[in-house]
């Protein structure tokens, strides 16, 4: 599988059986799975949403919302239980607007999967634990 690394979005080619034995990024060390979320920007997404062969979780969100800040730990709890499945992203709307309006983001917040550069899903509004883990359970 090709992984990038969250620290530093290089691509690093893993074999699937390797990727719970806490690989590292061959170029920078940085531990290739943390289980946070790791934020994304217009550096660094197309690393991770078109090249990486994982599905990328990403939540867009803003300071300002109340809903935002109350799945925030959900969403960091889930990136916890399920990489190196999935890997997770956070965009904060407001520093990141160019790739908001790229993918018409009209309510905050919102999810979407992407795999290899496809969205393989999309919701808008936070989710509880369990709906969330469920929602995501289809797309492993």
């Amino acid at each position: 599988m090709i992984i990038a690394c969250p620290a530093c979005s290089s691509l690093n080619r893993l074999p699937e059986d390797r990727l719970s034995q806490q690989p590292v990024c061959g170029k920078c060390k940085t531990e290739l799975f943390t289980g946070q979320p790791i934020e994304l920007t217009a550096t660094n997404f197309a690393a991770h949403a078109n090249k990486s062969e994982l599905p990328l979780v990403v939540d867009f969100w803003a300071s300002w919302c109340g809903p935002c800040k109350n799945f925030a730990p959900i969403f960091s709890q889930v990136a916890l239980e399920l990489e190196p499945h999935f890997r997770f992203g956070k965009i904060d709307t407001e520093q990141q607007q160019q790739l908001a309006a790229q993918f018409a983001i009209r309510s905050i917040p919102t999810l979407m999967i992407f795999k290899q550069g496809k969205v393989l899903a999309q919701q808008a509004g936070a989710f509880p634990k369990q709906a969330f883990l469920q929602w995501l359970s289809k797309y492993k």
